[in-house]
């Protein structure tokens, strides 16, 4: 009789998941047609597990809802560049998000551990913060000036020769 009573349980508890589950696929039916352009803005619940747009293989990218997402021939290149189909575009900013909360580009995004580092190291070397990989301005000049600090090969001085 418990085990009656178990697979009853079970049982409620898959039709309560499937409803769930079905719920979801509805919620994220709906957004297709208009999808939020706010990461807040999307679902909450088990529809954040949907995949948007159905299962993956079922149609192309530009023939399904995703293609409201944007073109899926959309490059982002080096230095801020942005080519749809090769050609590039006039204005990369119009294709640009928000930056996510607490992400990499979020300005208000707290410092981690590496990227402390590698400001405070900038600040020792150079004088100051920059791009990484790219040494300041000043540096390079007062390095040309001053040398690198290698010791170098000296030409011999008039009338010392070996």
């Amino acid at each position: 009789m418990a085990e009656k009573a178990e697979q009853g349980e079970e049982h409620d508890k898959a039709e309560e998941a499937l409803e769930r589950h079905e719920r979801a696929e509805k919620t994220i039916k709906d957004l297709e047609e208009d999808p939020p352009k706010k990461l807040e803005d999307w679902p909450e619940d088990e529809a954040k597990y949907i995949t948007f747009g159905g299962a993956e293989g079922d149609h192309s990218y530009d023939e399904g809802p995703e293609a409201k997402l944007g073109p899926s021939s959309l490059e982002r290149k080096h230095g801020g560049k942005v080519e749809i189909e090769g050609e590039e575009v006039d204005d990369p900013d119009e294709y640009k998000g928000e930056p996510i909360p607490g992400g990499p580009t979020d300005p208000d995004a707290t410092e981690l551990a590496g990227e402390r580092k590698r400001r405070e190291k900038e600040e020792r070397m150079y004088g100051g913060p920059g791009k990484p990989g790219q040494p300041r301005e000043e540096y390079q000049k007062r390095r040309a000036e001053e040398g690198d600090g290698r010791p170098q090969e000296s030409e011999p001085e008039e009338g010392d020769e070996d």
